[in-house]
């Protein structure tokens, strides 16, 4: 038995979780998420909680159970709290900009790269240096700054390029004079 799927999910107030079959659907103060589940967990929705349980003791069915618990966690997170992954970025020259749902970024390439954010994303930029991603659904979130940091990753040498807030990047040394 999984040890994270057996915690029941606590529903705080103001959220609104609704089970349709397989389809689950969190409704608060955020906003409205829907996933659909697998059918090999039973999910039952109670007055104040979500429980997760697992009708059999299969390797696979397991598995399945950890998951489905943390993705109805996750979404119920979202729907209150919200998400937010912070994107650094360094070199001389490289700067970004939000203009409504469309991050502009000068990466040191021959042209602006304009990158359109998803539906349910936002960005705000600080001081062309930062930039802020938001959004209720953390894969989305998690998917929107990878797909930004990938422009240009920090490369080990200078550490020039786009990087996560919390991310370190391992420098390497240069090459030596001669022999």
């Amino acid at each position: 038995m999984s040890r994270i799927g057996k915690k029941p999910i606590a529903i705080p107030a103001g959220v609104k979780v609704v089970q349709n079959g397989t389809t689950l659907t969190v409704e608060g103060p955020k906003g409205k998420l829907t996933r659909e589940l697998t059918s090999r967990v039973d999910v039952a929705v109670e007055a104040d909680q979500v429980v997760v349980s697992c009708p059999d003791n299969a390797e696979k069915t397991d598995h399945l159970h950890g998951l489905t618990r943390t993705l109805i966690a996750n979404m119920v997170d979202g729907v209150t709290k919200g998400y937010e992954r912070i994107l650094e970025i360094n070199g001389v020259g490289y700067r970004a900009e939000a203009k409504g749902s469309v991050i502009n970024l000068s990466l040191g390439y021959s042209h602006p790269i304009e990158y359109p954010l998803p539906a349910g994303i936002t960005a705000e930029v600080e001081k062309q240096t930062k930039i802020f991603v938001r959004g209720i659904d953390k894969e989305l979130v998690g998917a929107t700054a990878a797909k930004i940091r990938s422009f240009r990753e920090p490369e080990p040498y200078k550490g020039k390029g786009i990087k996560y807030a919390e991310e370190r990047i391992l420098r390497k040394a240069g090459k030596t004079g001669k022999k």
